[in-house]
């Protein structure tokens, strides 16, 4: 048995789902998504709580039982409060300012780096060195998240470069005579 699929879905309050078929929408205060589930689990709205259940006992219907509850778990989550990634720069002459659409930042390269936010996503620069990447779409913002991480990521002997908030960087010593 499934610990996770047994636990029914709560919506929260200001959500609403509808089911058509295989297909789950729900709607929130920040927006609406939707998820098609597999053949192997049936979706079921029961008052205030979405129910995941399986079609049978086969391998594959239990290893879809517990997925697809955590998807309909973060379509409720995601737009009820949303989704976010705060990253931290660290290293001398580091920064990250936004300009539009675009995201653009000093990594210590011989030129400036511009991203592009792609939609459904917002990426804010409170500071210089930090980034705030928010939205709907869990997958959306964790991805948009490593892209941005990518350009620099931390180095162990410094610790220089784009780290997730609260990111342990494992250091090393460096030569010694």
């Amino acid at each position: 048995m499934s610990r996770i699929g047994r636990k029914p879905v709560t919506l929260v309050k200001g959500t609403s789902a509808s089911i058509s078929g295989q297909t789950i929408e729900v709607k929130g205060p920040k927006g609406t998504r939707s998820f098609t589930a597999g053949d192997d689990v049936t979706l079921s709205i029961e008052g205030e709580t979405i129910k995941v259940t399986p079609r049978g006992m086969s391998k594959r219907a239990r290893q879809q039982w517990g997925m697809s509850r955590s998807m309909v778990q973060n379509l409720v989550e995601g737009v009820s409060t949303g989704f976010k990634k705060e990253m931290e720069i660290q290293g001398v002459g580091y920064r990250a300012a936004m300009a539009g659409n675009v995201l653009k930042l000093s990594l210590g390269y011989s030129h400036e780096v511009n991203f592009e936010v792609p939609k459904g996503v917002t990426v804010s620069a409170p500071k210089q060195t930090e980034i705030i990447v928010e939205g709907i779409d869990q997958q959306l913002v964790g991805q948009v998240a490593a892209n941005i991480r990518e350009w620099k990521k931390p180095e162990p002997y410094k610790g220089k470069g784009i780290r997730y908030k609260g990111e342990f960087v494992f250091r090393k010593e460096g030569k010694k005579k």
